[in-house]
């Protein structure tokens, strides 16, 4: 899903970049190893994309999910706010390094149930966070924590929903094209309708 409005900024490489801008592609290259089409926009607000990677650095290293619940949370968020291309990204990741069942992965990207009891908790609770816009009924919670989960992993998921929000409103206004290694799981918001 795409805004109406389209910024006109030109993309900023590493060819490109300067200042604040250069250092943190740099720091981007080094945690991800190559920069994905969305760090190009997100760049030129150097603290945007900073706060990105150090927001996503810390949920991926000290949230308490697996990875794949990490990517059950991050697919939740992506596919709730319509982004393209964060679906996309992760749902290459989930197959790639999470090692999260094909099956999952597209339940929450068809917006169909999750045949894992656990990761379908996850799921609807995240979904619901971002729904409800982190107000959250006592049942959403209880469910939640009868599911397993923490009143701790509820901060992680808003952490979650935080750092998916920079990409996901970003992308929206960039209109970032999906990376190429990403373009095997393409999706658009108009399948989640």
């Amino acid at each position: 899903m795409n805004a109406e409005y389209k910024m006109t900024s030109a993309p900023i490489t590493q060819e490109t970049a300067e200042g604040r801008a250069a250092e943190v592609l740099d720091k981007a290259k080094k945690q991800v190893g190559f920069i994905p089409n969305m760090y190009t926009g997100m760049v030129h607000s150097p603290g945007l994309l900073e706060t990105y990677l150090d927001g996503y650095t810390l949920f991926r290293e000290e949230s308490g999910f697996s990875s794949q619940e990490q990517e059950v949370v991050f697919l939740a968020i992506s596919r709730e706010n319509g982004c393209d291309y964060c679906v996309a990204a992760h749902s290459f990741i989930a197959d790639a390094k999470s090692g999260l069942a094909a099956e999952v992965t597209d339940a929450i990207r068809d917006g169909r149930p999750i045949p894992d009891a656990k990761l379908a908790a996850l799921a609807g609770f995240t979904a619901t966070m971002v729904r409800k816009r982190g107000l959250p009924a006592k049942a959403d919670v209880q469910a939640f924590l009868d599911a397993g989960y923490t009143e701790r992993h509820i901060l992680e998921v808003i952490l979650a929903i935080a750092v998916k929000t920079i990409s996901n409103y970003s992308n929206h206004i960039f209109h970032t094209e999906v990376d190429e290694v990403f373009a095997g799981r393409a999706w658009t918001a108009t399948q989640a309708a």
